[in-house]
């Protein structure tokens, strides 16, 4: 199937490339060069307020500038813990024309996930927000980082949200407003910065997979697999100066990062920018913004298809919307396309890879329950599981593996995991699918345990470490079992020491403590035993089993 073999190029459109010449240039290039070809586009949009390219240019050209003169240097590390707004974007490339290393990370994760993974990533500064700021602070000095740079959202707000904002903002930074940096006193005037060659094939960005042990991993990508990525996506998309996209994934993710943020970006593109998803403010940016297109995960389809009247919002602008990052069921993408009148688009891809690296053609041939053709250069087959080489014939259900110029690096001080996942130049996606006749590929199941809420990664042993932290808990499991809105949900199964009592609301609370919101159960099972194989290994695929006829014998 390698090579000459690639049978999904017949299903290309016309426009799109069989095959691209990816530039060997720095990611703030994208930039860069758009700013000097379109400055006067508009690259973002915020509650209204906008700036231009050659604004956002200046701006982050201000900021590597400074950010050299507080001492960093060529691949230090600075951690990003903030949503999307235009201080997301400023800092990104701010922090790369300093020749540094972005690391993007969930604002929402809790103190102790964040300094496992500041710590990992052997950052030296975090920018933040001041929601965020006393979280950053306490771990800046934990480990003995630089003051944290603070962004004030109120800066890129339109009167009078700017005045409602900063007063919030300003009681949120109460007691610490000396401990930290102002972006704002960073990027308030125009420099000539000098930039420092960069080699393409260096680490550009450091995502970590999720989770606050060794399970977490930090996922290395290059310059140039990020730009080639760009490309990739680019010529699928059919992207264009004129398109707008409306980015409400968050750009922390490498979804968000090069579908919404960079792929826009080198296009000279705008970009609506949504802090967070709200179904509601959503349709209500579609309406009044045009955007010509969105990325979203299923659940997001699924909200925005239930909203009271949604059929009384104009979604006419939008002539796609990618979604990823979960399976798509034919009922979510039928019912939102016959509601919002807009084609929806599936996709595929794993930050192992940047980002998107398959979807269904933009104009022509989809098919439901696909996640679409691989893009240009990318080879992809399904092997045998039970050797991992055998090259199965179509139809035939086995590991999707890939070779991409948008490879990671490997993971983070992980030469083993990294070994296990690239062998020969083959990415091993720990996913399980086949091709059909015509070069579509399709996701059944995932190798390992991951489970999906929403869109997000949760590793199960994520949750079982917190599970066993609980006094009460003698032995227990996290499972994903089937779930209609979320595609899965977090069950946790558990067996109490001998002579006490819990409930499951006591149980919720601890987890709300020790994880992020979504990663917590929304289902607890108290347990006098639990299946167990010969050895003693708790079975977690007998649970998901009974979960799975208990769904199918409730449906009968």
């Amino acid at each position: 199937m390698e090579g000459s073999k690639k049978i999904w190029l017949n299903f290309y459109d016309n426009e799109t490339p069989k095959s691209i010449d990816y530039p060997r240039y720095p990611i703030y290039e994208l930039l860069d060069r758009s700013a000097q070809k379109y400055p006067n586009n508009i690259l973002t949009i915020f509650y209204g307020n906008t700036l231009t390219y050659k604004q956002i240019k200046e701006l982050s050209d201000s900021l590597a500038y400074n950010l050299k003169n507080m001492g960093l240097s060529k691949g230090d590390r600075v951690a990003l813990l903030l949503p999307n707004f235009p201080g997301y974007i400023i800092s990104y490339y701010g922090i790369l024309k300093a020749n540094c290393t972005v690391v993007p990370l969930n604002p929402l994760y809790t103190e102790n996930e964040l300094n496992y993974q500041v710590s990992d990533s052997s950052a030296k500064l975090i920018i933040t927000i001041p929601q965020f700021a006393k979280k950053a602070l306490n771990i800046s000095e934990k480990l003995n980082l630089k003051k944290p740079i603070v962004s004030y959202i109120s800066d890129f707000l339109p009167f009078p949200l700017k005045i409602i904002m900063k007063f919030k903002e300003e009681k949120q930074l109460k007691g610490i407003k000396n401990k930290v940096e102002n972006l704002k006193d960073l990027i308030h005037s125009k420099v000539k910065l000098i930039k420092e060659k960069t080699d393409p094939n260096t680490l550009a960005v450091l995502i970590y997979s999720g989770g606050t042990t060794g399970v977490a991993k930090g996922i290395m990508l290059s310059h140039y697999a990020v730009v080639a990525n760009v490309h990739q996506i680019s010529s699928w998309g059919h992207l264009k100066p004129d398109d707008r996209i409306l980015a409400v994934l968050p750009m922390f993710h490498g979804y968000g990062m090069n579908v919404c943020m960079n792929s826009s970006i080198f296009n000279g593109m705008s970009i609506v920018l949504m802090p967070r998803f709200n179904a509601k403010e959503m349709a209500k940016n579609i309406q009044k913004y045009k955007p010509t297109m969105t990325a979203v995960v299923p659940t997001i389809l699924t909200a925005l298809s239930n909203l009271p009247n949604i059929e009384k919002y104009d979604f006419t602008s939008l002539k796609a919307v990618w979604v990823g990052a979960a399976p798509l069921t034919k009922a979510i993408k039928e019912n939102f396309e016959k509601k919002a009148k807009c084609k929806v688009i599936e996709g595929y891809g794993l930050t192992e890879a940047v980002t998107a690296i398959m979807a269904n053609p933009y104009l022509g041939k989809q098919k439901i329950g696909s996640i679409g053709l691989p893009f240009p250069d990318v080879d992809a087959k399904i092997v045998s599981l039970e050797d991992g080489k055998t090259v199965l014939k179509p139809n035939e259900i086995g590991e999707i593996v890939l070779k991409t110029p948008t490879l990671m690096l490997g993971y983070l001080n992980k030469s083993k995991e990294t070994e296990e996942a690239i062998r020969d130049g083959w990415l091993y996606t720990g996913d399980i699918g086949y091709m059909d006749e015509e070069g579509y590929f399709y996701i059944t199941d995932r190798k390992k345990d991951l489970i999906i809420v929403g869109g997000f990664n949760v590793f199960p042993s994520e949750i079982d470490e917190v599970l066993y932290m609980h006094p009460k808990v003698k032995e227990g499991i996290t499972v994903g079992i089937p779930d209609d809105y979320k595609g899965e949900k977090i069950k946790v199964y558990i067996v109490l020491k001998d002579g006490v009592t819990a409930t499951e609301e006591e149980f919720k609370e601890f987890f709300r403590k020790h994880l992020v919101p979504y990663k917590v159960p929304s289902e607890i099972e108290f347990r006098n035993s639990l299946p167990k194989s010969a050895i003693g290994k708790i079975l977690r695929k007998k649970l998901k089993e009974e979960e799975i006829q208990k769904k199918i014998n409730a449906s009968r």
